[in-house]
């Protein structure tokens, strides 16, 4: 159903059909419906919402089917977008090379741990999203563990898992694999990835300077006894897969946009899964040295399994995530149409916002509400649409979305409601309010003051 509802999102974009588009979205919430009752009950309470405000839409507003419809597509397209990143972190799961690369980031230097950690999960994270959090947060969590179970040095640990969190926070600024991206340039009038990716990257390594700073400037003493951190492993050329791996998705995201058209977050969900596919299908035909290489249909055979696996198994494992954002997506949308009139009779003006005032929302709004229970695309996709458009401010669109997509990736950092602060206090067994106040609290203050002051910077630039 997941797989047949990805097919209608591509093939909706590829033909410009709205009705794929609504029957992918719709077949999608067919899904969410037939897992209700296998999620948690907070997973339950967006779903309720939804159908609540769908019923409020049918019953008081004469385009009531109009909005359901575009929440369909909203929410469609968003759970595609899931579905097709999925396949390229079951592939790197089964990835010798990649753990390598893991390991090698893993064993730096304390001079260059930080740094390592969160470029490498920066890449890491381009590729593998929340997974590379799951690859690297295990292998620093192993180094640390002595055989008594208990951590070597508590410290360390901390500092290595926010340097892995952090590195994949700033994806969120400028990676065309991202939800920020993909979301974003669906709710800002005139956003596009091509119009923020080049602000984002250099926000994004700014970003990083950011908490490498922080990092050197105000780190923990060294508990006593503590024992020395472990050899470094490996070389420079154990990122090479990595980057091979990124180079594949480039060209065919680039190849596909030439020949189609489609925007560039179209041409990911069209593209990541026939290059996971691809890649499996070189794990799987490159043998251990001195094993014979297998016959073509030996591989196509155990890709075909794996891809089966896949289906049956690690996608149902995702259940809880999907209807997430499926159903963040839907309430989004949907809400941001019903607020429409409201804005429109000015029971919400912002217009006299300056511009400076409106980046600052975005940049602070997005986690204040992440605090709230928020996810961030349910947070975007309600504050966004009660803001002036770039063109009415002045600004640029690509940089209006820059603030958003910033705002969210602090989000990511410090809500304890989202996936990577959760799983950050996992492996460093604390809780997710200690992860996202305590351990970044910090990092969260700088970001917020960094954020304004630079978007400001650039807006007088362009300007």
């Amino acid at each position: 159903m997941l797989v047949v509802s990805t097919v209608l999102v591509i093939l909706g974009a590829l033909t410009g059909a709205v009705w794929l588009k609504v029957a992918a979205g719709a077949l999608g919430a067919v899904y969410v419906l037939l897992v209700f009752f296998k999620v948690r009950w907070s997973r339950r309470a967006f779903v309720v919402v939804a159908i609540c405000l769908s019923a409020a839409a049918l019953i008081w507003r004469r385009d009531g089917w109009a909005l359901v419809e575009q929440a369909f597509v909203s929410a469609g397209f968003i759970l595609a977008f899931f579905v097709a990143l999925s396949t390229l972190r079951t592939a790197a799961g089964s990835s010798a090379s990649i753990r390598q690369c893991g390991l090698y980031l893993a064993t730096r230097t304390p001079a260059k741990r930080y740094l390592a950690l969160a470029m490498g999960g920066h890449l890491f994270s381009l590729v593998l999203n929340y997974g590379s959090i799951s690859l690297l947060g295990t292998i620093v969590e192993q180094a640390e563990t002595g055989p008594d179970g208990k951590f070597l040095n508590v410290v360390r640990l901390r500092r290595m898992l926010l340097a892995i969190q952090r590195g994949f926070a700033t994806t969120l600024c400028w990676s065309p694999l991202s939800f920020s991206m993909a979301v974003g340039s669906t709710l800002v009038p005139g956003g596009s990835w091509g119009a923020t990716a080049g602000y984002g990257m250099v926000t994004a390594f700014l970003a990083t300077l950011l908490g490498w700073g922080l990092d050197v400037a105000f780190k923990p003493p060294r508990p006593p006894n503590a024992p020395p951190p472990p050899e470094p492993v490996g070389s420079l050329l154990s990122l090479r897969p990595l980057v091979l791996l990124l180079i594949a998705i480039v060209l065919g995201t680039a190849a596909f946009c030439t020949a189609t058209g489609l925007p560039v977050i179209v041409a990911v969900t069209a593209v990541v899964p026939s290059v996971s596919v691809a890649w499996m299908a070189v794990q799987v035909a490159s043998p251990q040295p001195g094993a014979p290489r297998p016959a073509a249909a030996s591989v196509a055979t155990e890709v075909g399994r794996r891809c089966g696996d896949f289906l049956a198994r690690e996608v149902d494992s995702y259940r809880g995530e999907m209807v997430l954002l499926y159903m963040a997506g839907f309430i989004g949308k949907l809400g941001a149409g019903l607020a429409e009139p409201l804005v429109s009779a000015h029971l919400f003006d912002l217009s006299a916002i300056p511009p400076w005032g409106v980046l600052a929302i975005l940049v602070c709004g997005m986690p204040l509400l992440g605090q709230a229970g928020m996810h961030p695309i349910l947070a975007a996709s309600l504050l966004v649409p009660l803001l002036p458009s770039p063109e009415a401010l002045g600004i640029a669109p690509g940089l209006v979305m820059l603030a958003m997509a910033f705002g969210w990736s602090i989000s990511a950092v410090s809500s304890p409601f989202t996936a990577t602060v959760l799983l950050i206090g996992v492996f460093g067994r604390v809780s997710a309010l200690t992860v996202g106040l305590r351990w970044n609290g910090l990092y969260i203050l700088a970001a917020c003051v960094f954020g304004v002051a630079w978007l400001v910077l650039l807006t007088a630039v362009t300007g």
